[in-house]
């Protein structure tokens, strides 16, 4: 009912920048919180920054500062700014939404993209 499409990722030397973008399309009458999450490999999954529908953002630590999360509502497209990116930041990132489809009653459920590929190198 609802796909999670994500882009912008690659390779890319420390101190370099990436753009991700992750567009949903859908069943959709609203999106609530949007985010991206990253694994790298042997590791969990993590999150990296979140934003809700009004704009709100929170981040991880180790990427404040460095990466800034944004979103065109009309669009239903979430970015990830990715600046001075070092090796550690090497993970595969998923696009995740929160999203209400059509449908009677309404419902929120949870989506992931399939991930694009981040490396760094040093």
């Amino acid at each position: 009912q609802v796909q999670l499409v994500e882009s912008g990722g690659g390779l890319v030397q420390a101190g370099g920048s990436l753009r991700l973008s992750c567009a949903a399309s859908g069943s959709i009458l609203s999106i609530n919180a949007m985010g991206w999450y990253r694994q790298a490999p042997g590791k969990q999954r993590e999150l990296v920054a979140t934003i809700t529908s009004g704009g709100s953002t929170n981040y991880a630590d180790s990427v404040k500062g460095r990466f800034t999360i944004s979103r065109d509502n009309a669009k239903n497209t979430v970015y990830l700014q990715m600046n001075s990116l070092k090796p550690e930041d090497t993970a595969v990132y998923y696009c995740n939404a929160s999203v209400v489809v059509g449908g009677w009653p309404p419902w929120e459920y949870d989506y992931w993209g399939q991930g694009t590929q981040v490396t760094v190198s040093s």
